[in-house]
């Protein structure tokens, strides 16, 4: 990377700098400048949910690297993000005396599944993305419908769609709201934390940045455009999907200088914004969050669509 000592500094520590790399690609970043701003952003807000980021993300990274995985993956940290999403949103979304074991669990399952799923689509040249985590943490949160010991918080409450109703009316705090999009790509929300993680992404790399404020905007503004709820644009919850598909779409996967990039990271944001809509009522009946499955379907979408018109 472009950090001055990170070469030196990776050979003297080569298992902590793979992982802070895992933490930073929850943001399609290779940098563990990067990644150590996103857990200090994690950790300012709570302590407990940023140890469980880094455990997580470096149980990732020990099973890549002791279960033969691609030397280049694991130091690329690869293995490390999905873990790490996985291991944060259980032990938020999960309560009980082994909400913590279930989550380190989780963390573990995802990191098996990650190395699955690249086995799988590397071949044909598709990214991985999120969906290990997502799938991974549905269908734990799901397993506490029939277990005693560990159950859903509060906050994740199923409802019944005939019966759910739009509710639109509050304000929103446009500039919170803007900062809160970053932070809730890990859970948090908060000035603080959505400068850091801004900070986090400009300091990899100006271009991602300003494709993570235009997916921003984009997935606000398009949000309130079409009548979403005020309550969750002020969260930031319609922002953090079109944040990774924009820095996706507009710059990692796209096919060298192509003029269309910005063009296809727009369509993509905005299609992202529709299916939070649409994952979120699929999720009400089971009181699911809709993590990051908006991001990765759109974007699969795109790459998809670009491999197939370049070989057409």
């Amino acid at each position: 990377m472009g950090i001055g000592g990170t070469e030196v500094s990776g050979k003297r520590f080569p298992f902590l700098l793979a992982t802070m790399k895992g933490i930073s690609q929850v943001l399609l970043i290779e940098n563990w400048v990067t990644g150590l701003l996103i857990l200090t952003a994690i950790s300012i807000t709570s302590i407990q949910l940023g140890l469980m980021a880094f455990l997580s993300a470096a149980i990732g990274t020990l099973i890549g690297r002791f279960g033969g995985g691609n030397p280049s993956s694991v130091e690329r940290g690869l293995y490390g993000y999905n873990p790490m999403l996985t291991g944060m949103a259980l032990y938020l979304f999960l309560e009980g005396p082994l909400s913590w074991g279930i989550a380190l669990f989780g963390a573990v399952i995802s990191a098996a599944f990650t190395a699955s799923v690249m086995r799988f689509l590397q071949p044909a040249g598709l990214p991985t993305l999120t969906f290990p985590y997502i799938v991974t943490t549905w269908l734990l949160m799901l397993s506490s419908y029939r277990f005693e010991t560990f159950s859903l918080t509060d906050e994740l409450m199923p409802q019944n769609v005939s019966h759910w109703k739009l509710e639109i009316a509050g304000e929103i705090h446009w500039l919170g709201a803007f900062l809160d999009g970053a932070g809730q790509i890990f859970f948090l929300q908060g000035i603080v934390a959505g400068v850091l993680l801004f900070l986090a992404i400009f300091i990899a790399d100006w271009q991602k940045g300003l494709y993570a404020l235009a997916g921003n905007f984009i997935g606000m503004f398009t949000a309130y455009m079409l009548g979403g709820e005020h309550s969750l644009i002020d969260a930031g919850l319609y922002g953090y999907n079109a944040i990774l598909t924009a820095i996706a779409v507009g710059v990692v996967f796209r096919d060298g200088v192509n003029r269309l990039s910005l063009f296809g990271a727009i369509i993509a944001c905005v299609l992202t914004v529709v299916f939070i809509g649409s994952v979120d009522t699929v999720l009400l009946p089971f009181g699911l969050p809709a993590l990051t499955m908006p991001f990765a379907l759109s974007t699969s979408i795109f790459i998809g669509a670009r491999m197939m018109m370049r070989h057409a």
